[in-house]
């Protein structure tokens, strides 16, 4: 049985991509609100472009995926040239297992990468796929993020506690 949180990490951008590599990643989906960039941002900043070039060169495909509407997700996926899943209704499964049947991908081979527990590592474990739990990456979020954050910080908190969130690094074999 697959474990219920694969890593942590402080954010997308501090994840070296030789992580991915030897994690056998050959697509991943990142969360764009509060991982990617801010909630209110449209249009991609220049790391989201280094993250998706540098992914690029190791041949790992770059999704977005968001509970967010599709034009602010499609405006900023269209940026950076990439698929996107726009009003995805995480934590449900339905609309990722949807893009993996549809592009006939290995469920090994897809990690995704979120900032909330509730949203994200939920519809990850649901699509038995691995998943990378970060923190935010801006001090503001959407109303009803605020409603999640309320249940996230006190799991997350004794997650850490346990051992059951170990850090990116770790999982990859850099420290111990």
């Amino acid at each position: 049985m697959r474990k219920k949180v694969y890593a942590h990490a402080l954010s997308i951008y501090e994840i070296d991509v030789d992580f991915f590599v030897k994690s056998n990643v050959k697509v991943l989906i990142a969360d764009l609100d509060n991982t990617l960039d801010s909630y209110r941002l449209y249009h991609p900043g220049q790391r989201a472009y280094d993250l998706k070039e540098a992914l690029n060169k190791v041949g790992i495909k770059l999704v977005i995926i968001s509970n967010n509407k599709g034009k602010r997700v499609g405006s900023y996926a269209h940026d950076l040239d990439v698929p996107y899943v726009w009003s995805a209704r995480k934590p449900f499964a339905g609309k990722i297992n949807r893009f993996i049947k549809d592009n006939n991908l290995n469920r090994d081979e897809v990690m995704l990468v979120g900032d909330q527990l509730m949203t994200d590592v939920g519809a990850a474990n649901r699509a038995k796929i691995r998943v990378v739990l970060t923190e935010k990456i801006v001090k503001e979020d959407q109303w009803t993020t605020h409603i999640n954050r309320i249940f996230d910080r006190p799991l997350r908190k004794r997650m850490m506690k346990k051992g059951l969130l170990p850090d990116w690094r770790k999982v990859y074999g850099q420290i111990k």
